[in-house]
């Protein structure tokens, strides 16, 4: 059986992303799992999912690759996709598979890939070798965790402790077990990052925690005091996750 290797791009360019994305296509044993804008879009992804091999470029805005690469605690495997070679030594440090610089060649793409697959095949635990894992149990979900911008900080929050989300047409209301946290980013795009075992978008401006649920009918939820309601739209797909008496 072929090896899998879940990868995300992260590169504020569109069109580095798109050549990245398009070489990762073109590999039978690569799986595109994200392609992030920003390194703070990654890290979250990273944070909820098992991704094996990262396409990193470094010279971004708000967070560089190589801080958020020390931020990685442990780390998947990295190539990082630059226009610059002064980080080399950077790249050396931080033990990196390969460092590519652009614009970057299919065949130069190609040999940085076999080198992965030349280490997960030596190592002791080899990359994923089947997609029929649960993506949400490859992490110990009590310490799962995202960061989002809240008033020109980065707020670390676990998982664990969220309630619920609500949407604020451009901004969202996090609610936790201690607090209420407002950040500037669409509901849908923390959505997108939040394990589908543990969190359901019952509303077009609701997201819950499945595991903070204390009852609930066909058309509310309760958390914790609070009654979130069900949307119409929703109503089959909570049913499906949650099933109804």
């Amino acid at each position: 059986m072929k090896a899998e290797i879940r990868c995300i791009v992260v590169d504020d360019e569109p069109l580095a992303r798109e050549i990245i994305e398009n070489y990762i296509s073109r590999i039978d044993h690569l799986t595109l799992v994200a392609s992030c804008g920003n390194a703070l879009e990654a890290f979250n992804i990273v944070a909820n999912k098992r991704i094996d091999l990262i396409f990193l470029d470094i010279q971004m805005p708000d967070l560089t690759g190589i801080d958020f690469l020390k931020d990685l605690t442990p780390s998947p495997n990295v190539i990082f996709t630059t226009a610059y070679s002064d980080y080399a030594l950077d790249a050396f440090n931080l033990e990196v598979i390969d460092y590519l610089l652009k614009p970057i060649e299919f065949s130069r793409f190609l040999k940085s890939v076999n080198r992965v697959l030349k280490l997960s095949k030596s190592t002791s635990t080899p990359l994923a070798l089947s997609n029929n894992n649960n993506d949400d149990d490859e992490y110990n979900y009590q310490d799962i965790f995202i960061y989002l911008k809240v008033e020109k900080k980065m707020q670390k929050i676990f998982l664990k402790n969220i309630l619920y989300i609500e949407s604020l047409k451009n901004y969202i209301k996090i609610k936790t077990s201690d607090r209420e946290i407002i950040a500037y980013k669409s509901i849908s795009s923390i959505e997108s990052v939040l394990p589908s075992t543990r969190f359901l978008r019952v509303h077009r401006s609701f997201i819950i925690s499945i595991d903070h649920i204390d009852a609930f009918s066909t058309t509310e939820i309760e958390l914790k005091g609070t009654k979130i309601p069900i949307g119409r739209n929703y109503k089959t797909s909570v049913k499906e996750k949650l099933g109804y008496f």
